[in-house]
């Protein structure tokens, strides 16, 4: 088994931004460094594996704060990922459960990107449908297959996103150069109506990917791995909820590193040994998944779990 120290490098292309929750009722505004591609990336550092960041950040004052928070996390920030006018902003509603909306002041751009001693790509969420950089990063996961494993998280929002039909084809195309997928149970109605689950997690597979899974909070998960054939449901981790900022991410975050840590992500060879893997091979990695997204829950913010906490 390979150290998580001596796995090729992990590169998330997506946005990072500030932050901004207000709560429910009565209580004042806070804010955190979010954005759902960098939750990802400091979630795989907070477990101990080399994770680079392509963001879009300004050199303004929320721009330093997001660079040396990430700076904390140990995510290294590629180059060319501090051009943009201004540092991206997200404000989060929270219901009376907990449950966050969102209202977004964003740009996004991607430039070149040297993928060499790059193990694994990830992306998803707004930075895979925004233009400009939303084409070129359809183009990078083409090209990372040549040397790397993918996975995605469409993570939809739609109010930037617009109508799901606007947006399901680029989704599709994203889904269809991954080797796993991650999904809500409200990205599917977003983007499917009243199709099934199960329905979709299928198509999503016949599309490309060999593992396709959706979350759906206190329902658990949807898990299905394609070329077996076969989907099981999650059971719920039971959890005290204090908010669900992050939830899904840090489940990402979770899950990649397991399938990095069993060899099944990582390289190309390590695509094959993924085609070939059953339940029982991806189990270990579905614990980590549930574990690290029961820990975000249970604190405010997008907290990454180390693997000592989760011990």
């Amino acid at each position: 088994m390979t150290h998580p120290s001596e796995q090729h490098s992990v590169l998330t292309i997506g946005e990072v931004l500030v932050d901004i929750v207000v709560p429910h009722g009565e209580g004042e505004p806070t804010s955190h460094v979010g954005g759902s591609p960098a939750n990802v990336a400091i979630g795989l550092a907070a477990l101990d594996h080399d994770s680079r960041l392509t963001a879009y950040l300004a050199q303004d004052e929320l721009g330093v704060r997001v660079r040396e928070h990430l700076l904390d996390a140990d995510v290294v920030l590629t180059p060319g990922s501090t051009q943009a006018p201004s540092t991206s902003t997200a404000t989060a509603h929270l219901d009376a459960d907990g449950i966050a909306t969102y209202d977004f002041d964003l740009a996004w751009e991607v430039g070149p990107q040297d993928l060499r001693g790059i193990g694994h790509l990830h992306t998803g969420s707004i930075a895979a449908t925004l233009e400009p950089g939303g084409s070129v990063i359809v183009d990078l996961m083409a090209q990372a297959r040549a040397c790397a494993t993918v996975s995605y998280d469409p993570n939809c929002r739609p109010t930037i996103m617009g109508r799901p039909e606007d947006s399901r084809g680029r989704i599709e195309d994203c889904i269809g150069r991954s080797d796993v997928v991650k999904a809500s149970l409200e990205d599917v109605e977003w983007l499917y109506g009243d199709a099934g689950v199960a329905d979709v997690v299928y198509l999503w597979g016949r599309l490309g990917p060999e593992l396709v899974i959706v979350t759906r909070g206190e329902k658990g998960a949807v898990v299905h791995l394609s070329r077996a054939a076969v989907t099981i449901e999650l059971e719920p981790t039971t959890v005290s909820v204090v908010d669900t900022v992050g939830a899904g991410d840090s489940f990402m975050a979770g899950l990649l590193s397991g399938l990095l840590d069993a060899e099944l992500l990582g390289s190309p060879q390590a695509r094959e040994r993924l085609q070939r893997a059953d339940l029982e091979d991806i189990a270990p990695a579905l614990q980590r998944a549930c574990a690290t997204a029961a820990y975000t829950v249970g604190r405010a913010g997008a907290a990454a779990p180390t693997r000592a906490e989760l011990a």
